[in-house]
């Protein structure tokens, strides 16, 4: 065994090892789409007083810390989000209601000197303070509607000590809050209410008034016994107000917890029910139990024994893969576990590259079924190390779209860019250590190199074999096959233009809202009964008659609650599984980062082809990429699916996968180009698409068996997500071959010279070839 290989085999087992370690002591941190709970976004706003930057966004983290310890929430996550936001996901938390109560509001208590009544009508429940009187006065309706004009105020909420919720059950009180105060603060409220002492009884100035967020809550009068100048002492001071059990506690919780220190406005709140993240975990677990056996068994049949050793290091990927995001510790989201069972898929892509070398090297260049003069074990490694070019550029593609994903991503769509980025790294270290240690071992074995049906290399395999015989010259007329790829986006295009593309609620902003009834319901009755509750306008769509799906615009709580009481009349018990709510603004930028999303994934990608292959080929590449873009986008305006988020992830993908297949591709035309300097384009790029296609075509059946389980086996959440990946692969399929290469014959055209060759490749097409056994070398003579 070579010194290569015992390294390989060393490296291989540690990493499995370690892998195994983690898998059996360390747990997967599960994102709330998957154990359910809510998912807030708050976005911080200026206000007269303070300014939304990074500090006072960090010092409302603290303040929304300590309320929701005060809710009791399990192992709650509360982080600031670029400048002036915060996200907050509650673990098991599926009525946000209180949540988003509690968290919303600002709690900006102050206390006030009352000067008297003011003139003029009560104020509309939507009218603002009126802050037009002199030296800080303000006008606020008491709990009784009476206009009040209180004075400035003096002291605040920050010098509350303590508060709790009490109650009176002797005098009848009902509940009420206590307060605390600092010793400072004691001093201020004592010397506030000696002042209202000095007012006679039933004195509207003998009122100290107690204001929360604007809004009087209580005004009590000072006590007939506090004598004037004297106040009273911190301890003794009630908020009353006719408060029920949870309002007094609420109440108690946000004086207690302090101010925030700016307002809050909540932009994004997502809430997933435990039963639709369990059955999610479920499904995608069978999906990938199955893809991934099947994508095994089609690689064993078609190379045989090193498919095989294949199948166990896509064995290996996985718990490598799983073992990585579990100790990097990775929140596990929904399109990030489809990220996983996709990246399962696409690891064979490497292997495939590899043993379509290997082939090529042991039975000859020319595709026939005599040997070419190499060893199975020379022609193993020659296949290896001629295939790593290929292995990396076509990686790099697919990592450029998952940075872009995790850059500009939003959520769940970010989880899926880290899980898909960890993925190809992976991959790329099973296919070239593990995978290359197990064949390096097999080879060794004298059998396994005698019985080229065994490894499944020394035959040249049915397609290479077909293509090989028939040698079919697919660009004679290779720009009929641009006038087809013009039409079918022409036809994309017309889609769009006809049906529009059915933008998410995460693009448009509103509340896309999923309920589970106990009865079935079709949609026209659950449009009755939502236009009957006053929703005429609500978007309902069912899946099973037992599930049905309501997309309203940005509306409240007591709508929700609205919506699924009607519902409940026609479904019998109506349970939420599925909330979402964006905001309109939020809605506006992640449509603008999908754009820039899109802008830059084709602008590096066309920057890293230039760099690495002639600026003819990127430019090919990046044709064919924006051909499957567009079909993709088309396709589903067709069908009238919706475009959001996961839609977004979906397309990067795309985007990565096909540009892989024109690298593969372009790859294979360097080298064979290079080797006829001065020679056309023509004849390098039909004998590169012909021993490709062996490739691509095992590659994309990998793929396309755990997509089809997904789409099959996932359920509703995944089902867009691979459809959009199964159609963007067949499409792409296409493009790499039928669009890609006739754009670049097409500049070409007038334009004459060899394309640059990666310098470990440099002199690798120049080797003299072997001439075949019993047979003269062709000296190039012809009669």
């Amino acid at each position: 065994m070579t010194r290569a290989t015992t390294v390989r085999v060393v490296l291989a087992v540690a990493v499995l090892l370690v892998s195994l370690f983690v898998t059996l002591t360390m747990s997967p941190r599960l994102g709330l789409d998957l154990q359910g709970g809510t998912r807030i976004v708050l976005q911080a706003r200026d206000s007269a007083t303070a300014t939304a930057d990074r500090e006072s966004t960090d010092r409302t983290v603290e303040v929304l810390r300590q309320r929701i310890d005060a809710l009791g929430v399990a192992e709650p996550t509360v982080t600031r989000s670029g400048e002036d936001r915060v996200l907050v996901e509650l673990p098991d938390v599926t009525d946000p209601r209180k949540a988003a109560e509690v968290l919303g509001r600002t709690a900006q208590l102050t206390f006030h000197p009352v000067n008297g009544l003011a003139d003029g009508e009560p104020p509309a429940a939507e009218e603002k303070p009126d802050r037009s009187g002199k030296d800080g006065e303000v006008v606020l309706p008491d709990e009784n509607g009476s206009r009040l004009r209180l004075g400035a105020s003096d002291l605040s909420g920050a010098g509350v000590k303590d508060a709790r919720a009490e109650f009176d059950g002797q005098r009848g009180a009902g509940w009420s809050v206590s307060l605390d105060f600092r010793d400072e603060a004691s001093r201020a409220w004592t010397r506030l209410t000696g002042e209202a002492a000095c007012h006679p009884p039933r004195d509207e100035r003998r009122r100290v008034a107690i204001v929360l967020d604007d809004k009087v809550i209580s005004a009590p009068q000072v006590s007939p016994s506090v004598a004037c100048g004297a106040g009273l002492p911190s301890g003794t001071t009630q908020i009353s107000g006719s408060f029920s059990a949870e309002e007094a506690r609420n109440l108690a919780l946000l004086i207690k917890g302090g101010a925030l220190p700016v307002p809050v406005d909540v932009v994004e709140q997502r809430t997933v029910g435990p039963t639709l993240g369990a059955e999610a975990i479920s499904a995608s677990a069978r999906a990938a139990v199955i893809g991934a056996s099947l994508t095994a068994l089609f690689i064993t049949f078609v190379y045989r024994l090193f498919g095989g050793l294949a199948s166990l290091a896509l064995a290996g990927y996985a718990l490598i893969s799983y073992a990585a995001l579990v100790a990097l510790g990775v929140t596990l989201t929904l399109p990030g576990l489809a990220g996983f069972v996709l990246a399962i898929g696409m690891a064979v892509d490497a292997n495939v590259l590899a043993f379509e070398r290997a082939r090529e090297e042991y039975t000859g260049r020319r595709g026939g079924a005599a040997r070419s003069g190499r060893t199975l074990r020379s022609a193993t490694a020659a296949g290896f190390r001629n295939a790593r070019t290929a292995v990396v550029d076509s990686n790099v593609t697919t990592l450029l779209a998952a940075g872009l994903l995790f850059a500009l991503g939003s959520g769940p769509v970010k989880g899926f860019g880290i899980t898909l980025g960890i993925g190809v790294l992976v991959s790329m270290f099973s296919a070239l250590v593990i995978a290359r240690a197990l064949t390096d071992l097999a080879t060794r074995s004298r059998f396994v190199a005698d019985f080229p049906g065994v490894n499944g290399i020394g035959l040249p395999g049915r397609v290479r074999t077909y293509l090989t015989r028939r040698a079919p010259d697919l660009f004679r007329r290779s720009r009929r096959w641009l006038v087809v790829s013009a039409a079918v986006m022409a036809v994309a295009v017309l889609g769009v233009a006809l049906r529009g593309v059915n933008l998410g609620v995460e693009f448009t902003g509103g509340r896309l809202m999923e309920y589970a009834t106990t009865r079935p319901v079709d949609v026209d009755t659950a449009r009755t009964a939502l236009a009957d509750a006053g929703f005429a306008d609500a978007e309902v769509t069912t899946a099973g008659g037992q599930e049905i799906s309501v997309r309203t615009g940005d509306t409240g709580e007591r709508a929700e609650a609205a919506i699924r009481s009607a519902l409940s009349q026609e479904g019998g018990e109506t349970t939420k599984v599925r909330d979402d709510l964006i905001g309109p603004s939020l809605g506006d930028e992640l449509r603008r980062h999908a754009l820039i999303a899109l802008g830059i994934a084709v602008g590096v990608q066309l920057l890293y082809l230039a760099v690495r292959f002639r600026w003819s080929f990127a430019v090919a590449s990046v044709t064919a990429l924006v051909h499957d873009v567009v079909i993709l986008i088309g396709v589903f305006a067709w069908l009238g699916r919706p475009v959001d988020g996961i839609f977004l992830a979906a397309l990067l993908t795309v985007i990565g996968y096909s540009v892989n297949d024109s690298v593969v591709v372009f790859d294979r035309v360097r080298e064979l180009w290079a080797r006829a300097p001065g020679a056309s384009l023509l004849p390098a790029a039909r004998t590169a698409v012909l021993q490709t296609v062996p490739r691509t075509v095992n590659t994309g059946m990998g793929a396309l068996f755990i997509l089809t389980a997904l789409a099959v086996l996932g359920g509703d959440s995944l089902r867009d997500f691979a459809l959009a990946l199964l159609i963007g692969i067949c499409v792409g399929t296409y493009s790499s071959v039928f669009t890609a290469v006739p754009v670049a014959l097409a500049m070409e055209a007038r334009h004459k010279g060899s394309p640059r060759v990666p310098r470990g490749r440099r002199g690798a097409g120049r080797t003299r070839p072997v001439p075949r056994r019993g047979r003269p070398a062709d000296n190039g003579a012809r009669v």
